[in-house]
């Protein structure tokens, strides 16, 4: 039997009906709904990331096949073997799943596989190379393209590069889509947690702009008062002469 084979029989014998009842529905997969017409077999994330690890060494061609499937596990378990394969590759293997992933991106199409993948390879590939990519996909039609884009800068995020979250996120300021806003603001507050001053410096200048979701997302760890103050438009600034200024949402 062959690995790919082998792997989704592994997915098979650890599906649950009951979990994949729950999965469809978390995952909005009804008519006009975000992710519409997906399959779930109800495995676990642990349970399709140890199945990855076993199959850690699947063929580049196996695994674009894995990712092509209907069924959201195994597109996960692809996802999740592209990872491991990336992590111990050269600069030129490197690039090659960066492109595999690129390429294969309409696959990548719920909240769930963009957040466990985006940074881990996008976001590592582009740190120090030109992100004018990530850009695009933030101008795309495409709502996951857009969720990529923001959710690959946690790597940036994580290593205390703030910029291009900061660029991508005001282009996606007035995204009409939940899920584009909730990724927006939780990205906002992992710039919080590392340097406050740059997440309030940009909330200060948009915030009144934000749909109210990214605006609770980026002040979900802020002290009450503070939060409230967001809430209800007004906050309390420095002026220039170091006087307390009050902006009021007008």
């Amino acid at each position: 039997m062959s690995q790919l084979k082998l792997i989704k029989k592994e997915l098979k014998e650890l599906s649950s009906p009951a979990k994949a009842k729950i999965l469809q529905r978390f995952f909005k997969t009804g008519p006009g709904e975000y992710g519409e017409g997906d399959i779930f077999i109800g495995v676990t994330v642990p349970e399709t990331r140890s199945v990855a690890k076993q199959f850690k060494d699947l063929s580049l061609g196996d695994t674009i096949s894995l990712l092509h499937s209907p069924i959201h596990e195994e597109r996960l378990c692809a996802l999740f073997i592209l990872i491991e394969r990336y992590k111990k590759s050269s600069a030129q293997e490197k690039n090659k799943v960066y492109k595999i992933y690129l390429k294969n991106q309409k696959y990548i199409n719920n909240w769930d596989l963009i957040d466990l993948s985006a940074e881990k390879i996008m976001g590592d590939f582009l740190f120090n190379k030109d992100k004018q990519i990530l850009y695009r996909l933030a101008r795309s039609k495409n709502l996951w393209a857009r969720r990529i884009a923001i959710m690959a800068t946690f790597y940036f995020i994580r290593n205390r590069f703030f910029g291009d979250t900061l660029r991508i996120a005001k282009a996606l300021l007035h995204d009409e889509e939940d899920l584009i806003q909730k990724a927006v603001g939780w990205m906002l507050r992992e710039v919080g947690k590392r340097n406050l001053k740059t997440e309030e410096g940009f909330l200060r200048t948009h915030y009144k702009k934000m749909p109210r979701t990214m605006l609770r997302y980026a002040i979900e760890r802020f002290p009450e008062t503070k939060r409230q103050r967001y809430l209800k438009g007004i906050i309390t600034l420095r002026a220039s002469n170091g006087r307390k200024a009050i902006q009021k949402h007008k």
